[in-house]
């Protein structure tokens, strides 16, 4: 008697096993879960290329397949496994070129349906060793104070990132064309940077890692600059503070353009004078007192033009500030991109403009006025690198 009962619980239990199995085999209809550990999509790697896959299933996982671009790696991989890990080992000096290649897993179901899972991950091979060297025979270069300094340099392959060290800032390199891997970054010299000379460092990264670097020197060379006195109206001052916002907010903004700008390059060659000039009556750089700023530096140019004409556009690029100002009045700010941006003050109105809407050059941006603290009719122009002014004349005579 207790032998047929034993014999009867296990059938029991047998019974209600496979009755649990075939209920999960019908149910369980979800696709598998897949990972790639290890290699990661647009990454770029040297020597083994390694990773795990990783895959669950509340049934089990059927079959595993992987293919490089487009070949069978692995073939129908029997797993039978409700987890499971199968490490990949693909020796990319000895199997693949350098450049892009395509990583395809497929998981297959065990349960009714057999579902699949798919993933393709895109990758990058480079066992090239770094090399990279400045586009000048001998990186000596001599900078006015105020100008821009432009470094460019050649490398073998796409790099990852580049670096120039200068003059106690770290500024960022870019690609100069899609088609050549010659790389260029802006460095902007103070208008009252101490002439004399500067050693510069650049470092270059490539995509898996290596890096080296270079090193030039920067001659900065004294400049002439003019001195003004200009009288301000004590009543328009007192207008002028009551219609906009502070200085103070107006250089928080920089701050904050400059440390979004674009990584890329928005504009290609020469920047234009943004009105019909007649005449300068501001050189950048001027030593100017006034009776309410003292002794200071006016590192922009003031342009003379028809009261009310228009002014446009310097470059292509994004419109990053569109407002009023209690020093600059009505104000336009446009992100070139790489840290280089134009400004326009003391605009009479603005253009059908808004902020974060690409603008090309030559388009308006307002009409020439007197609004904040301005004597009379004129274009304020500027232009800044990384938030640091630099001459804007010189922009519209190299091609940066």
């Amino acid at each position: 008697m207790r032998i047929r009962f034993v014999i009867g619980l296990f059938a029991l239990l047998a019974v209600g096993l496979i009755g649990y199995r075939a209920s999960r085999y019908m149910l369980e209809t979800a696709a598998p879960q897949l990972e790639l550990r290890g290699v990661v999509a647009g990454g770029a790697y040297a020597g083994m290329v390694q990773g795990m896959i990783v895959g669950a299933h509340p049934y089990k996982v059927a079959r595993l397949s992987v293919w490089l671009d487009g070949a069978p790696l692995v073939d129908g991989y029997k797993v039978n496994r409700s987890v499971f890990e199968y490490p990949i080992e693909i020796p990319s000096r000895e199997t693949l070129v350098d450049g892009e290649h395509l990583l395809k897993v497929v998981a297959v179901s065990g349960a009714y349906g057999h579902k699949s899972q798919e993933l393709e991950i895109p990758f990058f091979v480079d066992n090239v060793p770094l090399e990279a060297a400045f586009t000048v025979s001998e990186p000596v270069y001599k900078v006015f104070q105020g100008k821009t300094l432009h470094v460019q340099l050649q490398s073998n392959k796409p790099l990852k990132e580049i670096s120039v060290e200068a003059l106690g800032g770290v500024y960022q390199a870019v690609q100069e064309g899609s088609g050549n891997y010659v790389y260029e970054a802006f460095i902007p010299v103070k208008s009252d940077e101490h002439p004399s000379e500067y050693p510069f460092v650049v470092t270059v990264v490539d995509r898996v890692g290596g890096r080296l670097q270079l090193t030039g020197k920067l001659q900065v060379v004294p400049f002439p600059f003019k001195q003004q006195t200009i009288s301000l109206n004590a009543e328009k001052l007192k207008e002028e503070a009551a219609a906009g916002r502070s200085e103070r907010e107006f250089e928080d903004e920089m701050v904050r353009i400059a440390k979004q700008s674009s990584l890329k390059k928005l504009w290609k060659g020469m920047f234009y004078v943004p009105c019909d000039m007649k005449s300068i009556t501001t050189a950048f750089g001027t030593v100017r007192t006034t009776q309410y700023k003292g002794r200071y530096r006016h590192d922009a140019i003031d342009l003379i033009s028809a009261p009310k004409s228009v002014v446009w556009a310097s470059q292509d690029g994004v419109v990053a500030l569109k407002d009023r100002f209690v020093h600059g009045g009505n104000a336009v700010v446009i992100d070139h991109g790489c840290g280089v941006v134009s400004i326009y003050f003391h605009l009479d109105s603005f253009a059908d403009i808004a902020v974060g809407q690409s603008i090309k050059k030559g388009n308006p941006v307002g009409t020439l006025g007197k609004t904040g603290y301005a004597t009379g009719y004129h274009l304020h122009w500027e232009m800044r690198v990384n938030n640091i002014p630099v001459d804007p004349l010189e922009w519209t005579q190299v091609s940066f």
